[in-house]
């Protein structure tokens, strides 16, 4: 199994999740976020003050696949996340050894 975190731009959130249920994926966690890469942040100005916005909004999209669903998955959030303009975010990939559904105790595959 492996686990799909992937860093957006929030308005195209809408986007991401319609891509991602072409494709099959019938779950996924969402949370707001703050943060910066490339893009550094920018300026702007309150009330006379300009001040610095270092850490941008984004969305963190999780998702727990089996293996062979990985690049459905990915291809399905590079084609509907990007811009083609810095900010645009970020894939990240890792590992999972072990998915337990809580309620009726499955393992593995049969928990996602």
């Amino acid at each position: 199994m492996k686990k799909i975190e992937a860093i957006i731009k929030p308005f195209k959130l809408d986007d991401v999740k319609n891509s991602l249920s072409e494709v099959g994926v019938e779950g996924m966690t969402i949370t707001e976020v703050k943060g910066f890469g490339r893009q550094k942040g920018h300026t702007e100005i309150y009330r006379g003050s300009e001040y610095t916005m270092d850490f941008l909004p984004k969305i963190k999209i999780e998702i727990v696949i089996p293996d062979n669903r990985e690049e459905s998955v990915v291809n399905a959030i590079l084609k509907s996340a990007k811009t083609g303009k810095i900010g645009d975010g970020k894939i990240f990939i890792t590992l999972i050894t072990e998915s337990i559904r809580i309620r009726t105790g499955e393992r593995g595959e049969d928990a996602i």
